[in-house]
């Protein structure tokens, strides 16, 4: 039982039937319902979703508002470059508002000043002509290009003109309805007479649609320019697209010019911050989708292999309780037997008095192979044993007590210690049992005042300091060993003690060993004489190598 280790041991689960228990036996009812074991896998997919969800819209309102701002910009440096067009519109024609009206209404100096506008391959207005302005209305003077689409509407062009005469800008007006549409622009001279005005018409295309060159800055966007403040498509000028409004994410200006404006719509052909801009959203989307389902997806697994390690850590601290509980146990049992093979309560006899200490030299749950033994053999003589077996456990504990037993026996036959020694020969062997042994006898006698030692590989008295030498050395294995034996002349008050193996411990400085005293009593005084030696009996013994010392 000693030399077995501690053991693993678990409880099993409370509610689980045991092999040996009663089929028929009635478990106590369920306390509460198990729960469901995918509900932490669909809170991980929900929270993984919404998070994604959150990212993903921030993702487009960050697009859309980058958008917007990047379009805004774009629509106003269209609009300045429209409007910074109105000089080039205006001067020529109020320039020769002021030629008319200084010359006049000289028609051939009117012509030649305005011909390189009106004509060429690339002219800038596709008509221009002098009109004067009277009581009966206005009267067309001159023209240069093609006729004007305004003088077909004699009502219209009065009260255009009229509207020209009561402003100083630029009038403007769409002519937008017949088959060729134009734009006509107004400027009257507020010279000397005030009776000019110059008139001008651009053609416009047919179906209002134009496409912006490809080298233009403004080629990425679908753009509609209207006349007046409103998209009224009525009052379109020219467009790139073919369905009117534009709709989608657009940008809009107005645009002053002259006595009227321009409203200016333009919409991206492409994101202007960038394809992968747009696609974040549902990149973002796509990969929280598939991270939340694969996180909800191991979430039961992760969780099972928490508890499976809690239960393992639970198994392996209910383990260590039961080792340290099984260590404590095993401990003390030893110790227990330990103190059993030693005497239980020393002889008493008059004239000595005698007592004992035993502490073991090694912590641990092995029993250990040295003991200590006082034998009374008559009312005169003591016998005091010191042993030691070589090794630990169950298997030393076994030869000590047969050694000690057998020390018993034969003292009780009144053998002398060398006599015992020679008999113990034979019932330890280290050729067969693999074990040796040392022990050391004193033979107390009383009346003589007289200490007999006797030694098989044992460490001497401490009281003998003397270096010892065996004059029958060892000579092999058996009989050819022999004990040491010596006799000790002890006076009245002096103490004589002994000790095993571990004794040669403390006097290096460890704490730990055996310690054996017999103290003598007080049935004398006197003063001791050093100890004496007084001879050797030879006797053969088989304990096993002696521990010989130095010569």
């Amino acid at each position: 039982m000693m030399d077995s280790g501690p053991v693993s041991s678990s409880d099993a689960p409370a509610g689980e039937a045991t092999a040996g228990g009663d089929p028929g036996e009635e478990r106590p009812p369920a306390v509460a319902h198990r729960r469901w074991p995918y509900w932490p896998a669909v809170a991980v997919a929900v929270v993984g979703l919404a998070i994604t969800g959150v990212l993903a819209a921030l993702a487009a309102s960050t697009y859309t508002s980058n958008e917007n701002r990047l379009l805004n910009l774009r629509v106003r440096d269209a609009g300045s470059l429209i409007a910074e067009a109105l000089p080039s519109v205006q001067t020529p024609l109020a320039s020769a508002a002021a030629l008319a009206d200084a010359t006049g209404g000289d028609i051939q100096r009117f012509m030649t000043f305005i011909t390189p506008y009106a004509g060429g391959a690339h002219p800038q207005y596709a008509s221009v002509s002098l009109w004067r302005l009277g009581a009966g209305g206005p009267r067309l003077l001159s023209v240069v290009g093609t006729n004007p689409e305004l003088a077909q509407s004699p009502a219209r062009a009065a009260s255009f003109f009229t509207r020209a005469t009561a402003s100083a800008q630029l009038s403007v007006i769409g002519l937008l309805q017949g088959p060729s549409p134009r734009l006509g622009y107004a400027f009257k001279s507020p010279g000397l007479t005030g009776h000019f005005v110059a008139y001008g018409e651009s053609a416009l295309p047919a179906n209002r649609r134009s496409r912006l060159q490809s080298s233009s800055s403004f080629a990425d966007l679908h753009y509609a320019l209207y006349l007046g403040r409103t998209q009224n498509t009525a009052n379109l000028l020219v467009t790139d697209l073919k369905n009117l409004p534009i709709r989608g994410r657009r940008a809009s200006t107005t645009i002053p010019f002259g006595d009227s404006a321009f409203t200016f719509v333009v919409a991206a052909k492409h994101p202007l911050e960038g394809t992968f801009a747009q696609r974040l959203p549902w990149v973002i989307g796509i990969v929280g989708v598939l991270v939340s389902l694969g996180a909800a997806f191991l979430t039961p697994q992760l969780l099972a292999r928490r508890n499976q390690a809690e239960r393992l850590a639970g198994s392996l601290e209910r383990t260590a309780d039961e080792n340290r509980r099984l260590y404590a146990e095993q401990r003390t049992i030893a110790q227990t037997l330990q103190h059993a093979l030693l005497p239980a309560q020393l002889p008493q006899i008059r004239g000595i008095e005698t007592s004992a200490r035993y502490e073991a030299g090694v912590e641990g749950v092995d029993v250990g192979g040295d003991w200590y033994d006082l034998i009374g053999l008559d009312n005169r003589r003591l016998l005091l044993v010191v042993g030691d077996v070589s090794g630990r456990g169950l298997r030393a504990a076994a030869t000590m007590a047969e050694l000690r037993f057998a020390i018993h026996a034969y003292a009780a036959q009144e053998d002398p210690p060398a006599v015992i020694l020679s008999k113990l020969s034979r019932l330890v062997n280290v050729d067969t049992s693999g074990q040796i042994a040392t022990i050391l006898f004193a033979m107390v006698d009383i009346e003589r005042r007289r200490v007999t030692v006797t030694s098989a590989g044992h460490l001497p008295p401490p009281d003998d300091q003397r270096r010892e030498r065996d004059v029958h050395p060892q000579r092999g294995r058996g009989a050819d060993r022999r004990a040491l034996e010596r006799g000790i002349h002890v006076h009245r008050g002096r103490c004589a003690a002994g000790r095993d193996a571990a004794g040669l411990h403390r006097r290096v400085g460890r704490k730990t060993g055996r310690e054996h005293r017999c103290r003598p009593g007080a049935a004398g005084a006197g003063r001791g004489r050093r100890v004496r030696r007084l001879g050797r009996a030879p006797g053969p013994f088989d304990l096993g190598p002696s521990r010989r010392r130095g010569r």
